[in-house]
């Protein structure tokens, strides 16, 4: 604010150090008739009163407080003795707090992630039994953090994770169940890899899975050995129906071998 220095004129450095604005945005406002400043030297440099410095403080105070008032606001706000000053910074205040209110929600969400990120599944683990069946261990969503961390599929995996509700993990674990139920269905019914039924099944899987994260062909093609090599997916798909963990394999290879895929040179990508 100003003091008794002022009486003969603060130059334009002056009032820009003293008020933290720059000296472009001093001069531009002088341009546009916001804030003149009703002195000049001889050699006409702006000089700026103690009248001069109290409207530029309640400029920047307007501006500063981020009420979203623009210049032209500002100006009627500072120009008309009728305008309604209080009722503006009313309105404005409504909108800081429906911006208060969405920055709160951002927050969460981005408490979420980053949950999501660290641990996988935001489910308490007497949800993830209800949800996934008595075989699951809670353990194996923090496993999984361990080994495939830094991978994009964990990111993926994580941002859908983050957004999803217990209800629609349920819809995704009863998609999976009848997607497991239709293979099973399928080999007891004799359909042969690379069968149009097989291959059906197989773009089925691509589907199913993309709840997790994308899976392209050659990953798909990787992850059809784990479940015929890792004892864990194994025993899980020959519960479904004996010998359907090796026949879910042997569809996925015929599928990839039909759209140029070798499955014994297949990398995860």
């Amino acid at each position: 604010m100003p003091d008794a220095t002022d009486a003969e004129g603060l130059t334009v450095g002056q009032v820009s150090s003293r008020l933290a604005v720059t000296v472009r945005a001093l001069h531009h406002w002088d341009e546009i008739g916001l804030a003149r400043p009703s002195l000049r030297t001889p050699a006409g440099y702006r000089l700026y009163t103690a009248t001069d410095l109290e409207r530029l403080h309640r400029i920047v105070v307007y501006r500063e407080l981020g009420l979203g008032l623009g210049l032209d606001r500002i100006r009627a706000v500072l120009d008309d003795p009728a305008a309604d000053v209080t009722g503006a910074l009313r309105a404005q205040r409504a909108q800081v707090d429906e911006r208060i209110d969405r920055l709160r929600q951002l927050g969460a969400g981005l408490d979420r992630m980053i949950d999501a990120h660290e641990h996988g599944l935001l489910l308490t683990a007497a949800q993830q039994a209800a949800i996934f069946g008595p075989e699951w261990n809670p353990d194996w969503s923090a496993r999984a953090r361990e080994r495939y961390g830094g991978t994009p599929q964990w990111l993926r995996y994580a941002e859908r994770s983050a957004t999803r509700t217990p209800e629609e993990w349920q819809a995704v674990a009863d998609t999976v169940t009848g997607f497991e139920r239709a293979l099973g269905e399928a080999m007891d019914a004799g359909v042969a890899p690379g069968d149009p039924e097989a291959n059906a099944l197989v773009e089925r899987h691509r589907e199913v899975f993309a709840a997790y994260f994308p899976l392209t062909r050659q990953m798909q093609v990787c992850l059809g050995r784990k479940v015929e090599s890792d004892p864990g997916f194994a025993a899980h798909y020959d519960g479904v129906r004996a010998g359907l963990a090796a026949w879910f394999r042997r569809i996925i290879d015929a599928s990839a071998r039909a759209h140029g895929i070798d499955p014994d040179s297949a990398t995860w990508h």
